[in-house]
């Protein structure tokens, strides 16, 4: 690279105002429909948790995933790189009323996350659903296994890019096959 170029570049980062990012529990933090939203990263995600559930987030609500592939730009904040995979995890604190989500971001080259079943064992099924229709792999789960398709099946159904297939309708009365 020439220096006029790498000279122009740290110009470019001197004049861009310095963006100050919310944090929480050491991580990056925006609100939603009057919730507080964590953005951890992916190896932050036991320690954000384990903070969390000390601070009196007790019971795990939901683990589930997005798929933006067709939807990159996304909004979140400043400093928080978009994955194609996104990783939902919803807490409540029932002594202060108050529920909170995380947004793990899930490289699509790697889509292994750490597990939260030693935290809160009732993500067992939560965690297997998610790797069932996203391929999105909890690390220290005691049973990764499918639990919506057969065993057999190939592909994870809720990715964006997995193929919709066509099943034929039975009509009640309808002459069956001859």
């Amino acid at each position: 690279m020439s220096q006029e170029v790498e000279e122009s570049e740290e110009e470019a980062q001197e004049a861009a105002p310095e963006v100050e990012v919310e944090t929480q529990y050491g991580v990056a933090v925006t609100r939603s429909r009057g919730q507080l939203v964590l953005h951890p990263p992916v190896d932050q995600l036991i320690e954000t948790v384990t903070a969390l559930r000390e601070d009196g987030y007790n019971m795990l609500l939901d683990v589930t995933a997005v798929d933006y592939l067709t939807q990159p730009n996304r909004d979140l904040p400043h400093g928080v790189a978009g994955a194609r995979f996104e990783l939902v995890v919803g807490l409540i604190s029932h002594t202060k009323r108050e529920r909170i989500r995380l947004r793990v971001q899930v490289d699509e080259a790697d889509p292994t996350v750490p597990s939260l079943f030693d935290l809160y064992p009732g993500a067992e099924a939560l965690e297997r659903e998610t790797y069932d229709m996203f391929g999105i792999v909890f690390e220290g789960h005691p049973d990764m296994s499918r639990i919506l398709m057969p065993d057999d099946w190939h592909g994870h159904p809720l990715r964006k890019d997995y193929g919709v297939g066509a099943i034929p309708v039975q009509f009640k009365g309808a002459p069956g096959p001859r």
